[in-house]
């Protein structure tokens, strides 16, 4: 294989991985669905329900610190940032949406372990239930696949 190849197979294995899932309590319904089926891809992709550390937060200004924690550990593959942004009438929408996702990148670069941003940034409730499920499935497949990769690295 050519080193321009590696990593492009996409394997999303995850057997033997250890995730960790922080999910913002905000939006409780949306951000619910969005776990169950980031869980059920888990499972079906390999991963151990064992193998799976799940935090709530407040909020999703609350989860890069919580993301922190668990990176810490050094005890995960992958992390996983669920929760829901709804764009109100104030700029309190920007503002969590900017800070939730430069922390959850902040995290990632600082620890070197991959998390998958599933952190809906909508306009209103009907776009957050039309990405729910889809967004909860890809999580799961991006830690998966980004766990991998990571690990095949040198």
């Amino acid at each position: 294989m050519q080193d321009a190849d590696k990593g492009q197979s996409g394997s999303l294995d995850g057997q033997g991985l250890t995730i960790g899932i922080v999910r913002a309590r905000f939006n409780d319904a949306i951000t619910s669905k969005l776990a169950e089926c980031c869980l059920a891809e888990l499972a079906a992709c390999g991963v151990r329900a064992e193998d799976i550390q799940q935090l709530t937060v407040p909020g999703a200004l609350e989860v890069p610190l919580a993301l922190q924690a668990l990176a810490d550990s050094d005890d995960y593959d992958a992390l996983i940032a669920l929760g829901c942004i709804i764009r109100g009438e104030t700029y309190h929408f920007e503002l969590v949406s900017n800070e939730s996702g430069a922390g959850v990148t902040r995290v990632s670069l600082d620890h070197q372990i991959p998390i998958a941003n599933a952190i809906l940034t909508v306009e209103n409730e009907a776009q957050a239930w039309a990405r729910t499920e889809e967004k909860g499935r890809d999580a799961a497949r991006v830690a998966i696949e980004m766990a991998n990769l990571m690990n095949e690295l040198p």
